[in-house]
């Protein structure tokens, strides 16, 4: 089955200052910027892999404009870079009203195999790097009494795959930390949520994953095919706008797996 065509802006996040992690590139991080600057927000677009993202932020500014797109590297297991990253969105923006937590690190290990160190990478990348991200973004928001936090986790942190142990440990673990702080950030009117995106295809997915076991994933969906990372990045603007209003503490499942 072929995907819907792409739904076009609505002016959702009209005057927003958008703040994204691993936002290069072609995969959930990179349609997330274009959709909010489609939506009429201005972003600071932020990943690890510099060259990619000056890549992506010039191709950005040359078709919505210099003045709604920033770009600062940082690598989310630095505190240092996370707090940079934070304090210059604020700079340039004056404040920040949407954090797209988007990091991630995967790979494929059975336990009995697995070492400590990918455990660790996975984990410090993946769990606490959201956390670092998301503790910088609410200190922030709570001073304005405004925001929106949207993490990005996954169905593998609740459904079971073989050799996804430190990955689903971690995507499990920002569903937790998406809950609780969501209820601690309530008491200053900011609101954090999550998308749990099943199969989105990327460059990234295709090199650390094999075809056999994306065929499998793909025959798993109900409309046989995977979503396209902007069908992601719908729901994450969804859940950054106005329409999510009433929703906080939410893990919102993108995904047509059969039950």
């Amino acid at each position: 089955m072929t995907p819907p065509p792409y739904v076009p802006g609505h002016g959702l996040l009209a005057g927003r200052a958008v703040v994204i992690t691993a936002a290069a590139g072609a995969g959930i991080g990179g349609a997330t910027a274009r959709r909010c600057l489609e939506e009429g927000a201005r972003v600071l677009l932020s990943d690890a892999h510099e060259r990619r993202l000056a890549a992506t932020a010039a191709e950005l500014e040359k078709e919505f404009g210099a003045d709604r797109v920033d770009v600062l590297p940082c690598d989310v297991t630095s505190e240092d870079q996370v707090r940079a990253l934070y304090g210059r969105a604020v700079e340039r923006f004056g404040r920040i009203d949407v954090a797209v937590n988007n990091a991630g690190l995967g790979g494929t290990a059975d336990l009995v195999d697995m070492t400590d160190e990918q455990w660790d990478r996975v984990l410090d990348i993946t769990l606490t790097g959201t956390m670092r991200c998301t503790r910088a973004a609410l200190r922030l928001m709570r001073e304005q009494g405004s925001g929106v936090v949207v993490n990005n986790a996954s169905v593998i942190g609740w459904r079971a795959q073989k050799g996804q142990s430190h990955y689903a440990a971690a995507k499990a673990g920002v569903m937790a930390l998406t809950r609780c702080s969501a209820l601690e950030a309530a008491d200053f009117g900011v609101r954090v949520n999550a998308v749990s995106p099943s199969l989105a295809m990327h460059p990234h997915l295709v090199k650390v994953t094999s075809e056999e076991l994306l065929e499998e994933l793909t025959r798993r969906e109900a409309f046989g095919r995977y979503a396209e990372p902007w069908e992601v990045a719908n729901v994450i603007v969804f859940l950054a706008s106005d329409y999510s209003s009433y929703m906080t503490g939410e893990i919102v499942s993108v995904s047509s797996q059969h039950a």
